[in-house]
């Protein structure tokens, strides 16, 4: 089955994916809150594999990534009233001040806090843990592939999402599950994940 992807904001995180998906030929959907004719510019730019969507059409495919800010993420969630079946990449990371970043977790993880929203959803943490501006840029050397971690309670939408990052040139290292190995990919009380900000690449 040939899988439909879309992302959901065109910010830097959000145009940083698009490309990847461009650069290697896979179609993908951009949506943001302002409507596809805001997308002519980056759509231009990147080329015809990247295709402008309105948010409903965008939430349509069956692999959605998150890339808006973390504060914006329940208000993506209540335009979809059953997330059954969809596999949503959560991009984001709770970086605002420390204050509101506990009281809005709770003590938890930013993604299990996201997967509570997305209800029925299967919540993938990736793409995260790098800088934006380093994210697909390490020169293809030889052998070297760099590092995109994979983390989530649904074995098999972690199996998958590894498998696209493969397709768009990196090294998949899964995790398993979110409160697990993946919290090295969160910020919590403060502090955080080993794994955050670290560019890493795997020899072959």
């Amino acid at each position: 089955m040939n899988m439909q992807y879309s992302i959901v904001g065109s910010g830097p995180v959000g145009r940083t994916l698009a490309g990847l998906f461009a650069r290697t030929g896979i179609d993908v959907q951009v949506a943001n809150s302002r409507g596809p004719e805001s997308l002519a510019a980056i759509t231009a730019e990147l080329g015809q594999h990247v295709i402008p969507a309105t948010l409903e059409q965008a939430l349509e495919a069956d692999v959605i990534f998150l890339a808006v800010g973390f504060m914006r993420v329940q208000s993506v969630a209540i335009k979809l009233p059953d997330w059954a079946g969809k596999i949503v990449v959560d991009v984001t990371n709770a970086l605002q001040p420390a204050e509101a970043q506990e009281t809005k977790l709770r003590g938890l993880l930013s993604s299990e806090i996201n997967a509570d929203f997305l209800s029925g959803a299967k919540l993938v943490k990736a793409f995260n843990h790098l800088p934006v501006q380093r994210l697909g840029t390490n020169p293809p050397i030889s052998g070297q592939r760099q590092a995109v971690f994979v983390s989530s309670n649904d074995a098999d939408a972690s199996t998958t999402i590894a498998a696209l990052a493969a397709r768009l040139g990196f090294a998949p290292i899964e995790l398993g599950r979110l409160n697990q190995g993946g919290a090295a990919l969160h910020v919590l009380s403060g502090s955080q994940g080993g794994l955050l900000f670290q560019n890493l690449v795997k020899l072959d």
